[in-house]
């Protein structure tokens, strides 16, 4: 006979129990130690040693539908923490980068809802923190979408397990329609659109009006839209995708991008017309 019972307020004991982290007879334990000392049932569970502190996130991010895997499944890439390690000081640094953004360029007043993420060169972890960024605003309940628009050297597909047959590239061909899109399992709100194919001719694609039609149209489905791109000291791409974005943040990386280049490049897209809401630096 099957005794789960679904309901929106589960406690953390029937979250644990159906997950299969915690048997009944264990839950009984944990509850009479909990009423006899007057513990919370993860307190009392963790003083019991039959929890620990991972099993107590799970069941609350599960409360309070907050999604993010568990173990390392390969369901994504475990260089996306925000994935698999939300409570970690690395997201927590992630999700005031959120909240700086949301401030700065996500508020309902923009011209677009798109983000150019940039940096100077390779290796700076653009595409990291663009791919666990989508998370983190994903898990907020934003209705998230990156874009890979890095042609040259693809990756998102990569991160996020994902085909990358069909992707930006084959849209901006016209060989593919926006099907391109897909959504990531495990995150309701997040989607991604790969590179695609890497093409002869990648500037000329994003150069193309069909780029910006395609903006414009995601902008209607999405509250957040996030542009991987190329590094900008190699090539113009970085460039083209900010101004048709409108908005770029930076990123660099400490011991290893000089600020001069920031500031060099900064300066390019706010004479291009394009707002660049910050710099971040990657410590990572």
């Amino acid at each position: 006979m099957d005794t789960t019972v679904e309901t929106a307020d589960r406690s953390i004991g029937a979250i644990l129990v159906d997950d299969g982290r915690l048997t009944l007879k264990n839950a009984e334990r944990i509850i009479r130690l909990q009423k006899t000392e007057n513990l919370r049932f993860g307190e009392a569970g963790i003083k019991l040693g039959l929890l620990s502190d991972g099993d107590i996130q799970f069941a609350l991010a599960k409360q309070y539908d907050y999604p993010y895997l568990v173990g390392r499944n390969g369901e994504v890439s475990e260089t996306l923490i925000a994935a698999y390690n939300p409570f970690s000081k690395r997201v927590e640094a992630l999700r005031a980068m959120r909240s700086q953004l949301m401030l700065r360029k996500f508020t309902g007043e923009s011209r677009t809802k798109a983000l150019a993420v940039v940096s100077p060169a390779r290796g700076e972890g653009r595409s990291f923190v663009a791919a666990n960024l989508a998370i983190v605003f994903s898990q907020l309940g934003e209705r998230t979408l990156l874009i890979d628009a890095d042609m040259r050297n693809p990756s998102q597909h990569e991160l996020f397990r994902l085909d990358g047959r069909n992707g930006l590239s084959s849209i901006l061909a016209g060989r593919s329609d926006r099907t391109a899109v897909e959504r990531v399992p495990g995150f309701v709100d997040l989607s991604v659109l790969a590179a695609g194919p890497i093409p002869p001719n990648p500037q000329e694609l994003l150069g193309r009006p069909v780029f910006a039609d395609l903006l414009k149209e995601l902008d209607s489905e999405y509250d957040v839209i996030l542009i991987d791109t190329p590094s900008v000291a190699d090539f113009a791409d970085a460039h083209l995708v900010s101004a048709r974005a409108g908005a770029a943040v930076a990123i660099a990386r400490k011991h290893f991008t000089r600020i001069e280049q920031v500031r060099r490049h900064t300066e390019i897209m706010n004479r291009a017309g394009v707002k660049v809401v910050g710099t971040v630096l990657n410590e990572f």
